[in-house]
């Protein structure tokens, strides 16, 4: 049996990149290679307790049935709460559905509001899974290209200059996967300047990264009043409480958006796990700023982040920009194009990967997949002393080079 029993829909998909990288990772591990993986997007830290007996708690009540589509309302209300206290934005829990992940909340937003013939506007680098879900739409992503000399951001400029009669969307994130890059409130402002002018186009916020930030205050654009209507907020616990496999995210959206995200919900996953949306409770009902396990997580990978750009400063041709948030840094590496090892030539980022992979085994992925091919993704979600040895050994493979 062949592709071709398959629709077209799904042979023009592409596998995540971030994904595909992570089972290569595997592939090896089991062959005996000691590969060191940072191609994952997760933090290598345990989900805190607190929030894992509400979970218990929730299965020692019989909390396991049927969920409404669009999330209990004690989640949903605590996720309206949590937007009010630390965004200061109003969202009635109305406004608000919970789904499986942030991702599914994107796919969710994106097919109630994209079809053939719409434009997304999308900020290069970006996450690897924006331009197949607005192509699953049959909308078309429009890039906008970026580059390390201005952090990896757009200006009011670039976006005006973007907008055609088509566009319908455009989908960012801030902080950054892949860049770690984090849009300050008079960056947002210009950008809200522009999209006002334009009430047709909705703006996609994804904002899973919110709390893992290293220079101060979340911002986000839903706080322009200018642009309620067209602001859908993505946003979940995956990341900011190391609740990875719990797939918990939520969407804060306009009344229309909500609905249809709930109308559609209804008929491909209905309402996710209880246990989990109650262990989500716990989480969103906690105030970060009086959270130890939250200020240890962001402080560890603060750390982190200094500690890695100093080991990546040492190593010739490796440009880095100094990510304000995530667990990323996202390093070009062009200067190393067309060099040569073993009669092959390294022509771009994915050759210097598998490269790495194969000779180093270390596990990064290949800026192409996040619309930047000259740029290597690497996560420092663990521990240090993996990150010195897979630095030493990415620097040994790449002296090799000639």
């Amino acid at each position: 049996m062949t592709m071709e029993v398959l629709t077209e829909r799904l042979r023009n998909m592409s596998e995540s990149e971030t994904l595909a990288m992570t089972r290569k990772s595997r592939e090896l591990q089991c062959q005996g290679f000691d590969v060191i993986n940072l191609s994952i997007g997760e933090p290598d830290f345990n989900t805190p307790d607190f929030i894992k007996e509400a979970a218990m708690k929730a299965i020692a009540e019989n909390r396991t049935h049927y969920p409404p589509v669009a999330g209990i309302q004690v989640l949903r209300q605590a996720v309206s709460d949590k937007l009010k206290r630390d965004n200061n934005l109003d969202y009635r829990p109305e406004q608000i559905i919970i789904s499986a992940g942030a991702k599914h909340s994107i796919a969710n937003a994106m097919l109630s509001i994209i079809g053939p013939g719409d434009e997304v506007l999308v900020p290069a680098p970006y996450w690897v899974s924006y331009k197949e879900i607005i192509k699953l739409a049959q909308g078309t992503p429009v890039f906008i290209e970026t580059s390390i000399d201005n952090d990896f951001k757009i200006t009011p400029a670039q976006l005006e200059a973007s907008i055609t009669s088509k566009t319908k969307a455009i989908i960012y994130s801030s902080p950054c996967n892949p860049s770690g890059s984090v849009y300050t409130r008079n960056e947002l402002k210009g950008l809200a300047e522009v999209l006002t002018n334009y009430k047709n186009i909705f703006i996609i916020s994804d904002e899973i990264y919110e709390l893992i930030n290293f220079e101060g205050r979340h911002e986000s654009i839903a706080q322009f009043t200018c642009l309620k209507d067209q602001v859908i907020l993505i946003n979940g616990v995956s990341k900011g409480f190391a609740m990875t496999g719990w797939r918990i995210g939520y969407m804060a959206a306009p009344d229309v958006i909500a609905k249809a995200c709930d109308k559609l919900q209804g008929q491909f996953t209905s309402g996710v796990s209880t246990i989990a949306q109650y262990a989500a409770i716990a989480a969103l009902q906690a105030d970060p700023k009086n959270t130890p396990e939250i200020d240890y997580m962001v402080k560890t990978f603060r750390e982190r982040r200094d500690y890695v750009l100093d080991l990546l400063a040492e190593i010739p041709g490796f440009k880095t920009n100094k990510p304000q948030g995530a667990f990323y840094v996202f390093i070009n590496v062009k200067e190393h194009f067309g060099k040569r090892i073993d009669g092959k030539v390294i022509t771009n980022a994915s050759d210097l990967s598998m490269y790495l992979l194969e000779k180093a085994c270390v596990a990064l992925v290949p800026g192409d997949a996040f619309g930047n091919p000259n740029c290597l993704r690497l996560s420092y979600a663990t521990s240090k002393e993996l990150l010195r040895e897979a630095v030493r050994r990415i620097s040994e493979a790449i002296q090799k080079l000639n």
